[in-house]
């Protein structure tokens, strides 16, 4: 008896622990590269917006763009 609620409540805490999880997941990370010659191209991507992408590069030799993964992705096409 005991075997069968300590395996119910095992699995009940598990689907609650894995449906947190995915929901908890926020905005993309990485939608605007840092760019400059340390960095390269497409740069260092680990920003989700160009304000915070642009005070990180604030007083270096660097800007920002928007990550080319997400600029030259394919187009869905709707036709009637």
């Amino acid at each position: 008896m005991t075997k069968t609620i300590n395996g119910t409540l095992i699995a009940a805490a598990f689907i609650a622990i894995s449906a947190t999880s995915s929901m908890a997941q926020g905005p993309i990370q990485d939608r605007f590269c840092l760019q400059g010659r340390p960095w390269g191209y497409p740069g260092n991507c680990q920003f989700s917006s160009f304000r915070q992408c642009m005070a990180t590069a604030s007083g270096t030799f660097a800007t920002c763009g928007i990550n080319p993964r997400y600029a030259y992705a394919r187009q869905q096409r709707f036709y009637r």
